[in-house]
């Protein structure tokens, strides 16, 4: 790829952005009140704005590989953070996609360097979810489920930690666990019991 391409396609945006609102840019810089907190993975194919139909300004974004929320990790943390106590979104999303690179290689037994402590938390998972992930017979399907209970345990994260247990409290924030197939397009809803889970893990995880 040419880098002068880069530069072309963005005077080509600002144009297009103007001849629709000659003020877009002008109300672009008066700052951002998202709703929503999209946390996922750093896939090239995974564009979380155009896979939701939505533009800038509405979504706050972060994306790491495989879509994690490791507490130790304070990018993903202070973004939790930020987008919660400070623009007050009021849906945090954990989004992952099937056909994941992250997660095929938190399987494989491959020495892969400054990844492996990363990459070891889906094999935690893995490991929480063995017997199910293992009565599955095909390796893609077995994947594909293995990419749902990873959104679903990062999710489980999320709500341990006190940001989000103060404001699911305090104003009703909720937490959702989504999957992108890659294959045909389409977000799927895993319909995470984000009720039942903060009522289930209280009793350890209290952190009021």
């Amino acid at each position: 790829m040419k880098l002068d391409k880069v530069f072309k396609n963005n005077e080509a945006w600002i144009k297009d952005k103007l001849s629709t609102d000659n003020n877009y840019f002008e109300e672009l810089g008066k700052g951002q009140s998202p709703e929503l907190l999209y946390i996922g993975c750093s896939d090239s194919r995974v564009t979380a704005e155009d896979l939701m139909g939505l533009g800038p300004g509405e979504v706050f974004v972060h994306r790491n590989i495989a879509n994690m929320v490791i507490s130790i990790d304070l990018n993903v943390m202070s973004v939790v953070n930020y987008a919660v106590d400070h623009l007050k979104v009021n849906h945090v999303v954990v989004c992952g996609h099937y056909a994941c690179g992250g997660v095929k290689a938190a399987m494989q037994s491959a020495d892969l360097g400054i990844l492996n402590p990363w990459l070891r938390n889906i094999r935690d998972v893995y490991r929480i979810h063995r017997d199910e992930l293992d009565a599955i017979a095909d390796e893609d399907k077995r994947y594909d489920r293995l990419v749902e209970l990873n959104v679903q345990e990062q999710c489980v994260n999320l709500i341990k930690t006190a940001t989000v247990q103060k404001a699911a409290r305090d104003r009703n924030l909720k937490v959702h666990g989504w999957v992108f197939d890659v294959h045909t397009g389409r977000l799927i809803d895993l319909k995470i019991d984000f009720e039942g889970i903060l009522k289930n893990i209280m009793e350890i995880y209290h952190l009021d």
